[in-house]
């Protein structure tokens, strides 16, 4: 992977983050396009992804360090549990689960298999119309200090799904927020929050488990004989992802207050469609790195 590509890439994980797109998908997608019948692969993207979730880090920072504060006091017995911070860092823990343990079994499955193009195409649409519909018909109206322990499951197990490339984690959490009835702005809070431990855990572990092999001489020979993306390439890429995401955190927080997710919605069926077009011409290889 060339500087420059590394570059595109940071700059797309940034845009399309917190957007309800999926960022995954279109890093596999122009990963693909930059270098035919490379995949920058799952690491690469988990990893990059923990320059985005930085930046939520520092957008919410007063919210997080709140919430984790009165959370340890309500350990120690300072607090009640029914305290709306100390309530939020624990269904943030409820909601984390499922990605962890389903991001686990299905490794495998999630790093090869599920990387296939024609998946990726068929989620852009298909989520992008359930967003559209949630949008449409949902009440919107429980604000997160309604949030109980069933709907950060339902949270939770939403999240999960974007452990497939096209899903979208902020997209999948929104939809099945604003089916539960909360309000654009609670719904995707909550999503950004709850994103935070399972994108770390995420990125932080392929990083241990695949980066060290890079700062040897074999292995930075091997990783550009494959194609792969170097050390230098991953940390331009983060550093970027960080840059751009916190930008397009603020636009967003600020465009949903009035609009709805119906530009989103279009820009993923015509995304998901123009896929399947160019798989059809053969532009893509719908297995690359799969």
């Amino acid at each position: 992977m060339s500087f420059l590509e590394a570059v595109i890439l940071g700059l797309v994980q940034g845009l399309t983050e917190f957007l309800p797109i999926s960022s995954s998908a279109h890093v596999r997608v122009v990963g693909e396009l930059l270098n035919p019948g490379q995949d920058p692969g799952a690491a690469f993207t988990a990893i990059i992804q923990l320059g985005t979730e930085t930046a939520v880090l520092i957008y919410f920072w007063k919210d997080i360090t709140r919430i984790i504060g009165r959370w340890f006091r309500a350990l120690a017995g300072k607090l009640p549990h029914s305290d709306p911070d100390v309530r939020m860092g624990w269904l943030v823990i409820i909601g984390s689960i499922p990605i962890g343990v389903l991001g686990l079994l299905f490794e495998d499955q999630i790093d090869h298999s599920l990387r296939n193009l024609y998946i990726t195409a068929t989620m852009l649409i298909v989520f992008g119309l359930l967003l559209g519909l949630a949008d449409r018909i949902a009440p919107q109206r429980k604000e997160l200090r309604e949030l109980n322990i069933r709907d950060g499951i339902l949270f939770g197990l939403a999240q999960a799904l974007a452990l497939i490339p096209g899903v979208s984690r902020s997209g999948g959490t929104i939809t099945a927020g604003l089916l539960m009835g909360y309000t654009r702005q609670a719904a995707a809070r909550y999503a950004f929050l709850l994103a935070i431990p399972a994108v770390f855990a995420s990125g932080l572990y392929k990083a241990v488990k695949d980066v060290p092999v890079l700062f040897t001489a074999d292995g930075r020979a091997a990783a550009a004989a494959a194609g792969e993306p170097s050390l230098m390439a991953i940390i331009v890429a983060t550093v970027i992802a960080f840059a751009v995401g916190y930008a397009v955190i603020v636009w967003f927080m600020r465009l949903i207050e009035n609009r709805s997710y119906r530009v989103f919605v279009i820009y993923r069926v015509v995304a998901g469609l123009v896929l399947l077009a160019l798989l059809g011409a053969g532009a893509v290889d719908p297995l690359a790195g799969a």
